[in-house]
């Protein structure tokens, strides 16, 4: 047991008790802190806990951090014991929170790994992957415990904290990529804006995700990793002329997943809420106001916590299509066309599609899908903007590409994410041209339903179909690729599709 020092002495405080601070060496380090001329070795703590059923969504545990701390070092274990047959298990996230508090917005925020990691470590000079290096200061900071699922009989944890002492070091300035690549000028370009490195649950380096960003044909990429932004300064030796990075993050709520998609550098957005709190329209105005998008993600996904609860009020485009296309990525793309065609009834703005591969390890193939969008330069601001205004179509791979247009009599025309303003009688001419997709057939797609099917490409891939309708027939127009199936009518899986083109006025 140690007892403070008398007044006046200098000291830090452990636990509950203050020790002098250590003298400075000859070269003006404190390498080790110690007491009377005995080492102060690092202090190790053990906090035991049990969470019942019914558990908050997020539980603080507090810690408190002394003056003369170098270093934090967490690890921690919880039970999983059996449950009866469709019974959530135990699953137990965690992060940390510093002195400045665990206050909605994250001022304290330090990082986040949610499930994918046992231990982690704070320096001012270096993190973990998914936490932020930086100062670590004196005061109560906090451990952010996530009852993911909480077993019958209730899961209990046990952390184990340990300090070490000495001077910290340098604060490293963030370096992050630059905010354009060396583009075509106003052209097509392939991203995927849905990715997962170590920063997060992902196994793969952002090096490695770069490399087969590249082999995938993709111009730009989008870093995503969940409830943290510490992958924003990892990102810049990656980025090159030939491979735009956008950052952001997925905002891993309780109540569906949301893409910040291209924020500003060390934008950090909360994710501690749900529907019925009434506060996620707070966090996609500062998306929004950090240069992003809201991109709802995989918004009928089966996961716990993953199915989309706050509605599309707040999105600028939404995941209709995430990875392997499944189920639920079929429920996606109805309800999104569902919204299409309560726009058009109600007048209002509608919200583009787009697809991303979700790749967190090996074999997940990154940019399967990927969203094609028609972009003034490979820049920041032009692609959000495409993708914002729906120029834009999503391909299974490089290897598909498609021109969408439709044009009237006149020799008016318009584009995918177009209006083709002309008269509700007026004859208009469909046509989609497409490479890489052999054997697939075409299917137009309208506010009525699937109004034509044609043919199944030639082996080649590559094929011209045209479809004549008017704005009074079709209020808006979108093409589906298929791949063939053995299942009688129903469609096969997609092979691409494309945002709208509106008809009429």
């Amino acid at each position: 047991m140690c007892t403070a020092p008398g007044e006046g002495s200098r000291y830090r405080p452990v636990g509950t008790c203050r020790l002098p601070t250590a003298p400075r060496g000859r070269d003006g380090s404190r390498r080790r802190a110690y007491v009377g001329g005995v080492t102060l070795d690092p202090e190790t703590r053990t906090i035991r806990g049990t969470l019942p059923t019914g558990s908050p969504d997020y539980v603080y545990v507090p810690l408190e951090v002394p003056d003369g701390v170098r270093e934090i070092r967490v690890s921690y274990t919880y039970d999983r014991p059996a449950v009866p047959p469709g019974t959530p298990g135990n699953a137990l996230d965690i992060g940390l929170f510093d002195e400045r508090g665990t206050d909605l917005g994250g001022k304290g925020f330090r990082g986040w790994s949610g499930g994918a990691r046992t231990e982690f470590f704070v320096r001012a000079d270096d993190a973990t992957p998914g936490y932020l290096p930086g100062p670590l200061p004196e005061g109560t900071w906090h451990l952010a415990l996530g009852p993911y699922t909480v077993a019958p009989q209730g899961l209990a944890y046990e952390l184990t904290v340990t300090l070490s002492y000495g001077d910290q070091g340098a604060v490293a300035e963030p370096v992050y990529p630059p905010q354009r690549a060396r583009g075509r000028g106003r052209d097509w370009y392939r991203g995927d804006c849905h990715l997962h490195s170590w920063y997060s649950d992902g196994r793969r380096t952002p090096a490695e995700i770069g490399a087969l960003a590249r082999a995938a044909g993709l111009d730009f990429i989008n870093s995503s990793e969940h409830n943290t932004q510490s992958a924003h300064a990892h990102w810049a030796d990656v980025a090159g002329d030939d491979l735009l990075v956008l950052l952001g993050e997925e905002v891993t709520t309780r109540n569906g997943h949301v893409v910040a998609l291209g924020t500003d550098p060390g934008t950090f957005v909360d994710w501690r809420y749900r529907a019925r709190d009434h506060r996620f329209g707070r966090f996609a105005r500062q998306i929004r106001r950090a240069g992003g998008l809201v991109v709802p993600a995989h918004p009928h996904a089966p996961c716990i916590g993953c199915n989309w609860k706050f509605g599309y009020g707040e999105a600028d485009a939404v995941e209709v299509w995430n990875g392997a296309c499944t189920p639920d990525d079929e429920m996606a793309l109805a309800h999104w066309d569902s919204m299409l065609v309560a726009s058009v009834r109600d007048g209002r703005d509608w919200i583009p599609a787009m697809g991303n591969s979700d790749a967190h390890r090996d074999p997940d193939p990154v940019g399967t899908p990927q969203t094609v969008v028609l972009a003034d330069d490979l820049t920041r601001e032009a692609i959000l903007e495409g993708i914002r205004a729906g120029r834009s179509y999503v391909a299974e791979s490089r290897h598909v590409s498609l021109a969408f247009t439709a044009s009237d009599e006149h020799g008016e025309q318009a584009g995918i994410g177009g209006r083709l303003e002309t008269a509700a009688d007026t004859p208009v001419t469909v046509r989609l041209e497409a490479t890489g997709a052999p054997r697939c057939t075409v299917r137009f797609v309208t506010d009525q339903g699937a109004l034509f099917t044609s043919a199944p490409l030639p082996v080649s891939g590559a094929g011209v179909v045209e479809w004549r309708t008017t704005p009074s027939y079709a209020a808006y127009v979108r093409a589906e690729l298929r791949h063939e199936t053995a299942i009688g009518p129903l469609p096969g899986a997609p092979a691409a599709f494309t945002n709208p083109i509106f008809l009429g006025g």
